[in-house]
C-alpha cells in the first residue's frame, strides 16, 4: 500500500546522460538557428585556449593568371576529333539522274580543272589547297584560310 504525500524519490541524470542530453540540445539549436548565406568566422573557447581567425589567401585575378586559365581550358579541347574533309566539286542532279547512274557514269562538278578545293571542318569551309601526292598517297597543300565573309560568299556560289 503506497503512503499518501509522498513523492517518489527524484534521481539525478549521471554525468554521461547529462552530457549526452546537452549534446543532442545544442545540435538541434543549432541547426535551427543556423544563418543564411555565407559561413562567418567564429572564435571557441576551448579549455582556457582561444583560437585567432586565419587571414585567407586566394588567387589573384590580374592578367597572368587569366591568360594561364584560358591556356588551361584551351588544352582541354585540343584533343577532341573532328572531321576534315576536301571538296572537288560540286553539282545538282535530278532523282531520274540519280537512278540512271551506273558503274562507269562520269558526273560533272561545278569545280574547275587546276582550281583549289574547298577544305571543310565538320561540314564548314574553312580554307582551300591543292592537291598533293605524299608516299602515294593523296593530299592537300593548304593555299589559303577562308574569312568569314568569304565563307559567306561561297556557301552562295
Amino acid at each position: 500500500m503506497a503512503e499518501q504525500g509522498v513523492e517518489p524519490e527524484a534521481t539525478e541524470p549521471n554525468a554521461a546522460e547529462s552530457s549526452a542530453v546537452e549534446s543532442k540540445a545544442a545540435e538541434s539549436n543549432a541547426h535551427k538557428a543556423a544563418p543564411k548565406g555565407p559561413a562567418q568566422p567564429t572564435a571557441t573557447a576551448n579549455s582556457g585556449e582561444s583560437r585567432a581567425a586565419e587571414i585567407g589567401v586566394f588567387q589573384s585575378f590580374d592578367q597572368g593568371s587569366d591568360n594561364a586559365r584560358q591556356t588551361r581550358d584551351l588544352g582541354v579541347v585540343m584533343d577532341i576529333p573532328v572531321k576534315l574533309s576536301v571538296e572537288l566539286g560540286r553539282t545538282r542532279i535530278t532523282i531520274k539522274q540519280l537512278l540512271e547512274l551506273a558503274q562507269g557514269s562520269v558526273v560533272e562538278l561545278d569545280g574547275l580543272a587546276g582550281e583549289p578545293m574547298d577544305i571543310l571542318i565538320n561540314g564548314y569551309l574553312i580554307a582551300q589547297g591543292e592537291v598533293v601526292v605524299v608516299e602515294d598517297k593523296y593530299g592537300i597543300r593548304i593555299t589559303e584560310i577562308i574569312t568569314p565573309s568569304e565563307r559567306v560568299q561561297k556557301l552562295n556560289r
